[in-house]
């Protein structure tokens, strides 16, 4: 399989892009156009990496706007836990196809999940064409029966074969809904499969504060404590952070994803010390969180509140410029998950966008990443590869009406009371 992209802005010069296979194997001027499967048109059009979203719970599209403007604990407690008890495979498969839809429609070709039947949503990703990364959860705040079934469900999805697009890291959800021996046995699951170590940390002031009283610890230096905070650790929010936190992350090289919409609507914190983790030389991605707290998976408008955020909570408006923030979402990503994504370079996988220079909101071009982050959205997004493959073209998806029926429908019989 063969794709080319002719006449297509790539970093402000008009090349042409082949796709051979699953990799970029040439940019530049493409004299010979014979046994090629697949041309594209790329005027008007600028190629970028497509996006990587660190961090988010899928099939929790389901749940958007269903539990909106509450405190956390309240929010989790009595509308998220008590429905999720509810889910089947048939929930997540059609809820992780409509979080895959929404991705691919604005951008992004990969992302970390963590939530529950995971086989089902692993379909789903094959069936959308797009990466993942799934994690197997861990709590056992409902007890050791529950404890059990998840570390024999983690145990049975290490033995089962997905399709090579998806992988798979292990989840403890956060230091409060797993203990320490939960949390220890997690990570030498991971250690043992070569897999991330996917968790909640350092959310809200409430954790930390807990935290302290429970074990005269941060959360960060708990989790140091234990044993399971190095390279491979992928830590969600990080909002309440000290300088020692910073660190201990920092010499554990340990990863922070930032998820900064979901941050901001339930109040968890906006002292996200972006520039103090830069500085310390930490790797730092971007993801939307779930549907349930943020509303929606568009990692453009995610770059644009982190960058307003950053600014905003420092006093400087020369905080977090749109290039770091368009890193996050790529490069950095690429740094955390996969080395060969991040960017539209030869050997590279062939994961990338074509952004429609064609929009009210992208004229005038006087800096492109500037447009995209500030003044646009995902709706910018015409053409979606992933893995050599074309997943959308002129905004249109495979299945795009189907998928978004079945999983209305889904939403119904899941909060049938409010029907």
């Amino acid at each position: 399989m063969s794709i080319l992209i002719r006449n297509v802005l790539l970093k402000e010069k008009t090349v042409d892009i082949l796709i051979e296979r699953d990799t970029i194997s040439k940019i530049g001027k493409i004299e010979t156009y014979d046994n090629i499967d697949q041309i594209i048109d790329g005027d008007k059009k600028v190629a970028i990496p497509s996006f990587i979203n660190g961090h988010t719970h899928a099939a929790m599209t389901l749940f958007r706007g269903f539990a909106d403007d509450m405190p956390l604990e309240a929010w989790l407690q009595g509308k998220i836990w008590p429905y999720e008890t509810r889910l089947t495979d048939e929930y997540i498969y059609w809820g992780t196809r409509l979080a895959c839809l929404e991705m691919i429609k604005t951008g992004t070709t990969l992302f970390h999940d963590m939530y529950w039947h995971l086989p089902a949503a692993a379909q789903a990703v094959e069936d959308s064409g797009i990466r993942a990364i799934l994690s197997m959860v861990l709590m056992n705040v409902a007890g050791e029966k529950q404890e059990e079934s998840l570390k024999n469900l983690a145990l049975n999805v290490l033995n089962t074969k997905f399709c090579p697009r998806v992988q798979l890291s292990v989840a403890p959800h956060a230091i409060y809904t797993a203990d320490a021996e939960l949390l220890k046995w997690g990570k030498q699951l991971a250690d043992n499969h070569n897999l991330l170590f996917h968790i909640h940390l350092s959310e809200t002031k409430t954790e930390v504060e807990n935290s302290l009283k429970n074990y005269g610890l941060t959360p960060v230096a708990y989790l140091h404590s234990l044993g399971v905070l190095d390279k491979n650790t992928v830590a969600a929010h990080c909002v309440w952070l000290d300088d020692n936190d910073i660190d201990l992350l920092a010499h554990t090289q340990a990863k922070v994803i930032h998820n900064p919409n979901s941050n901001m609507k339930l109040a968890s914190g906006t002292g996200f010390r972006y520039n103090d983790l830069k500085s310390s030389s930490i790797t730092v991605g971007l993801g939307t969180d779930g549907c349930a707290s943020s509303n929606n998976l568009d990692m453009i408008e995610a770059m644009k509140v982190a960058s307003l955020l950053c600014k905003a909570s420092s006093n400087d408006p020369t905080a977090m410029p749109v290039k770091e923030s368009f890193d996050l979402a790529t490069k950095n990503g690429a740094a955390i998950f996969n080395n060969r994504l991040g960017e539209v370079t030869e050997g590279n996988l062939a994961d990338l966008c074509l952004i429609d220079l064609n929009r009210p909101e992208m004229t005038p071009c006087h800096h492109f990443l500037s447009n995209l982050i500030y003044a646009s959205n995902g709706n910018s997004v015409d053409t979606v590869i992933c893995n050599g493959k074309i997943i959308m073209q002129q905004r249109r998806v495979k299945d795009e009406q189907l998928i978004m029926d079945k999983a209305a429908e889904m939403a119904k019989k899941l909060f049938f009371e409010y029907y």
